[in-house]
């Protein structure tokens, strides 16, 4: 018994000199290892963000949620019967005005546009036969050498004739008519979609639909404006000319548009119950980034600019003398610039004295500087998310 436990006692004892051996080795390698300092940080120097001063358009907008509209489209119906030769487009691009995109059988109706050029030469020769014959009975009437009923008959045969030719003229039109809707032309320049018919099917003149063309450029946004707003842009308008009234549209993936606006008009009367007026934009769209059913937004307003100063309000700082922000010139030592201050736009402050334009100012880390402090820099660049 005594064996068995000096043995457990031994056990233990070197179970602890082998853990504090380990422990002590573990120290002593973190000492003795130097530690990596951060790339390209002074550890000694406080670490601030910074965001160079922006110059932005504060002139007043208004802005409204505008639909995107075609102009102009058009869905391709056959006017003959038959079925479809040709499909002479590609599903989705852009079509221009007399493009052949539809071919339907034509060899019947070219049998039959022969035939009315071949009825209008039988009834061409039928008249010359017919009014040589009332000729001939007129001189001889007025000899006395022929009856008037028999002039009268004569006279008739010529009549029916000239009509006969008429008609004959008039079918083959109409047949040279079928035979042009065997060709089904694209009637206006645009984007035409799916094919809804394919080569070999069967289509007849109903209400059956081949495609849709869209016109893309120009196109229209619709969009309403209080009749307050309304009376606004109508007196800018008369005084200034529209030229002087600037638009923007803001497309969904946030890209502007900027004066691309080519007329508008306006609806002919206000709605009673909204108190608003639908008006309807017409702009140039060469990059057809506009599509029919997009909604986008629109602001409008004067055509002058009105820049100003702009920094984050997380920017500013205030104490006894006013408001001052912490500026870092180009050695990363932190300066206090007083500033004189006006509006706030969103989350932006107007700065109206004080800054220039290539003046960086912290916007975060405020706290733990002072003036004239060397600083650790990170910059955020103008547009950049936070």
């Amino acid at each position: 018994m005594q064996v068995g436990t000096i043995s457990k006692r031994t056990i233990i004892r070197r179970t602890a000199v082998m853990l504090l051996c380990g422990a002590a080795g573990w120290y002593l390698k973190a000492k003795l290892t130097p530690q990596m300092p951060m790339m390209g940080m002074n550890m000694g120097d406080p670490y601030v963000l910074v965001q160079q001063v922006q110059q932005q358009d504060i002139s007043p907008k208004k802005s409204y949620i505008g639909h995107v509209q075609a102009i102009n489209a058009v869905d391709l119906r056959p006017q003959v019967t038959g079925y479809v030769e040709k499909v002479l487009f590609q599903e989705g691009s852009l079509v221009k005005e007399g493009d052949i995109l539809f071919v339907i059988e034509q060899k019947r109706y070219l049998a039959t546009l022969e035939l009315r050029e071949a009825e209008l030469e039988s009834a061409k020769a039928s008249l010359v036969r017919a009014e040589r014959d009332y000729k001939r009975q007129k001189s001889l009437s007025s000899q006395n050498y022929a009856s008037k009923a028999t002039l009268d008959t004569s006279e008739s045969n010529y009549l029916q004739a000239k009509a006969a030719v008429k008609q004959a003229e008039a079918n083959l039109e109409l047949a040279k008519i079928d035979m042009g809707y065997t060709e089904i032309k694209a009637p206006i320049t645009g984007y035409i979609g799916k094919a809804l018919v394919t080569e070999g099917n069967y289509v007849n003149s109903s209400t059956q639909t081949l495609a849709r063309i869209v016109q893309t450029d120009p196109i229209r946004v619709a969009f309403s404006v209080s009749d307050k707003d309304f009376l606004n842009m109508r007196e800018q308008k008369i005084n200034h000319g529209i030229e002087s009234i600037k638009t923007e549209l803001v497309l969904p993936n946030g890209k502007v548009l900027v004066n691309h606006l080519k007329s508008r008009f306006n609806d002919n009367e206000i709605n009673p119950d909204t108190a608003t007026i639908a008006v309807y934009a017409e702009y140039g769209n060469e990059q057809n980034l506009l599509l029919p059913g997009n909604y986008v937004d629109i602001r409008i307003g004067k055509r002058e600019n009105d820049f100003a100063t702009l920094v984050p309000q997380a920017a500013l700082a205030q104490d006894e003398h006013g408001n001052y922000v912490m500026t870092v010139d180009k050695d990363n030592i932190a300066r206090e610039t007083r500033v004189v201050i006006g509006n706030t736009m969103e989350d932006k402050q107007i700065v109206k004295d004080g800054l220039k334009p290539e003046d960086r100012v912290i916007i975060q880390g405020l706290q733990k500087i002072r003036n004239g402090q060397k600083v650790t820099v990170g910059e955020i660049k103008t547009g950049e998310d936070k």
